[in-house]
């Protein structure tokens, strides 16, 4: 990353598990929605892994029934209203983020979101949360015809900054992720202390370079 031939512009985060630790919120639903069938507590770990997978992963982890189950649809749905009960309460940006964020202001560099988390469950996170500097750029599913892996949502928030894609980094947690970045012709890093599954190869995905801990991303990129 420190052999960068052009000026860096702007900087793009996933949010669950790059930007923002939200597990422990997942975790406290999957539970809860175990516990409506009766069914024992997983192991918190297998649910932390799943995150990024979005909600029908996480009805699958949960319940153990298949997208195709005439039940499935009602069951994403009581997940997303118990995940509305808790949601900001627990969140926190991982370690260094905040530290970033203002780094990344003091020198001009703009920062934004390209997440695959709906829009309605995004804005009440970042409210809570209130970051600063703010997000210049948000992009949620709502906003695109196609969602990650296809570059599309990155190409809008390099709009809505006035950057260049060539000029820009995306840090994410999955491979769709770095894939998305990849497309999009901007440079990437794999966030490896996001929600990975145990059987995922994270130095399969193409990245530019991968931290280990959020806490080297600033020495990374600045």
């Amino acid at each position: 990353m420190s052999a960068r031939k052009q000026p860096l512009e702007a900087v793009l985060f996933d949010l669950d598990g790059t930007l923002i630790d939200t597990a422990s919120e997942f975790v406290v639903v999957v539970q809860a929605l175990r516990a409506e069938h009766d069914l024992p507590p997983l192991e918190e770990q297998r649910i932390r892994a799943s995150v990024s997978n979005g909600a029908r992963a996480l009805v699958q982890l949960a319940l153990g029934i298949d997208e195709s189950a005439a039940e499935f649809e009602r069951k994403r749905l009581r997940l997303l209203d118990l995940y509305s009960e808790v949601l900001g309460t627990t969140a926190v940006p991982y370690p260094g983020i905040a530290e970033l964020l203002v780094e990344l202001g003091e020198r001009g560099i703009g920062w934004g979101i390209s997440t695959n988390k709906p829009r309605a469950y995004t804005e009440p996170l970042l409210a809570a949360l209130a970051l600063s500097p703010a997000a210049g750029s948000v992009v949620c599913p709502d906003d695109v015809k196609e969602r990650k892996p296809h570059p599309e949502s990155l190409y809008l928030a390099c709009r809505q900054l006035g950057c260049s894609p060539a000029r820009t980094i995306y840090i994410g947690d999955h491979r769709r992720d770095i894939e998305a970045g990849r497309r999009a012709g901007m440079r990437t890093i794999a966030a490896l202390y996001g929600y990975i599954e145990a059987d995922d190869d994270p130095g399969s995905w193409g990245a530019n370079a991968s931290v280990a801990c959020s806490t080297e991303l600033q020495g990374l990129i600045i």
